[in-house]
């Protein structure tokens, strides 16, 4: 019988219908022989559930909240009530999947059932399908337990042969048995038991009416009171563009892909006639993978460590944009701590989804720090992968949104493409498209300044006349 960590159990805690707290990714398959169906994906993942036992367990709180809640055997688990279908209405254009996915993403997951749900969306054009894929922040750590989607993913579009054995639940202890493990548990690990009980008196202090500031940042565009729905909007643009861009002006993808995040929101806000100064900026909560001593990732899901950055917004060239976001990362660079981008795309069974979920426990672990928005990135696979037999063409992080922050932006390299999935609050950011296109403007600045330098004459010497 195992526990829920304290962080665990305050993402449980903490889901609510303005915050639901969960994880999703978004993956395009393309058609294969034989077309994904329903049927087919319920038999691949009953092949396949044995190897992440938690997505047939149930969270079980303790009496009197003496302790974490603990998992249990789900007694009643029924696959179907977890994977379901959808499908869009012709043409199945790209706005109507963006429109499904913030609705599906906006709806809370059963939290009397397992913490996930996946759904396969059918009717998109040129015959392909997607799948959504939810879980819980409690269930997805990286650790204990990885996102569905990796155990979905394989290097060939030939199924493995995975062993299988017939599944049945163990018994659900009684009161009195959760009761006793919990008081030996809280006898043996002190430091928990005090966890537990700030985690009590949090849940007490939020049924109190509020009084005063809250902690959160200040109303602003990135900053307001959450509503119960969402929008999602994706981009999609090639890996060599900020090779180019690293080549010519120096640092490294991430710092394009950051700078290029930076001068789409600063191009967004002067669509929205925002106001907007050479000190505007704002502060983001960027995940960041570290290596052990022995210089290895901790894990399949990394060790991984919060870096506070501020966006620089209010700078108007997209070059000294780029030098100031190199700049704010240079000391994480240069502590040798940090992950190459190779040795995370190249770990076995590697599944950008379960390092997204860990890169999003990070930043809500540290929400104290006054954090306006969350961006995620995590370098993917260079070579086609597939999943039950299909291709993967495209893959879209979806973060959640949590406390006052209305947007959050996920990115993914894979297959030479780097993907940016974009969540935001329905009613604040209607305009989530916008943002989007903003962002891709932002890297054609760079692209654009890229091809000027190599264009233009060497200094001290003329272009010859044109002929």
């Amino acid at each position: 019988m195992q526990r829920l960590s304290p962080l665990d159990a305050m993402f449980l805690q903490q889901d609510s219908p303005t915050v639901p707290r969960q994880i999703a990714s978004l993956a395009i398959l393309e058609p294969g022989e034989h077309p994904l169906d329903y049927d087919r994906l319920i038999h691949v993942i009953n092949e396949r559930i044995d190897l992440v036992p938690r997505y047939r367990q149930v969270p079980r709180t303790v009496p009197a909240s003496l302790g974490t809640p603990v998992w249990l055997d789900d007694e009643n688990f029924d696959i179907s009530l977890h994977v379901r279908r959808s499908a869009l209405p012709r043409p199945g254009t790209a706005a109507a999947l963006h429109e499904l996915v913030g609705r599906l993403i906006a709806r809370r997951l059963d939290l009397d059932r397992p913490l996930w749900e996946l759904y396969l969306i059918e009717g998109l054009s040129e015959g392909r399908v997607a799948l959504l894929f939810k879980a819980h922040q409690a269930l997805v750590d990286g650790s204990e337990t990885v996102d569905l989607a990796q155990v979905l993913l394989e290097e060939t579009a030939h199924d493995r042969d995975i062993p299988y054995e017939e599944w049945n639940p163990r018994p659900e202890p009684n009161a009195a048995e959760l009761v006793v493990g919990t008081l030996n548990r809280n006898l043996r690990h002190p430091g928990e038991a005090l966890r537990v009980a700030e985690l009590n008196l949090g849940r007490i202090a939020r049924r109190l009416p509020v009084v005063g500031v809250d902690g959160q940042p200040p109303h602003s565009v990135l900053s307001t009171e959450l509503s119960r729905h969402r929008r999602f909007a994706s981009l999609a643009a090639k890996l060599d563009d900020f090779r180019r861009v690293r080549e010519e002006h120096g640092g490294t993808v991430n710092d394009v892909i950051l700078a290029v995040i930076a001068g789409g929101i600063r191009g967004w806000m002067l669509t929205r006639a925002e106001p907007v100064t050479a000190k505007t900026s704002f502060r983001a909560m960027v995940p960041m993978s570290v290596v052990a001593e022995d210089g290895l990732p901790t894990s399949l899901g990394s060790k991984v460590r919060g870096h506070l950055l501020s966006l620089p917004v209010g700078e108007s060239n997209p070059v000294v944009r780029l030098h100031q976001v190199s700049y704010a990362l240079k000391d994480h660079r240069e502590t040798g701590s940090a992950v190459a981008a190779n040795k995370l795309a190249n770990l076995p069974g590697f599944a950008t989804s379960t390092f997204h979920a860990v890169g999003a426990r990070v930043a809500d672990a540290e929400a104290g720090r006054g954090h306006q928005i969350v961006i995620t990135n995590v370098p993917g696979p260079q070579d086609p992968v597939y999943m039950a037999g299909e291709a993967v063409s495209e893959v879209y992080p979806c973060i959640p949104l949590s406390g006052r922050r209305a947007v959050s932006i996920g990115v993914t390299s894979y297959n030479s493409k780097v993907f940016f999935g974009i969540v935001a609050d329905r009613e604040a950011v209607p305009d989530v498209d916008v943002l989007a296109q903003c962002i891709e403007d932002a890297l054609l600045e760079l692209v654009e300044s890229v091809e000027g330098r190599r264009t233009r004459a060497p200094r001290g010497r003329q272009r010859p006349a044109k002929s």
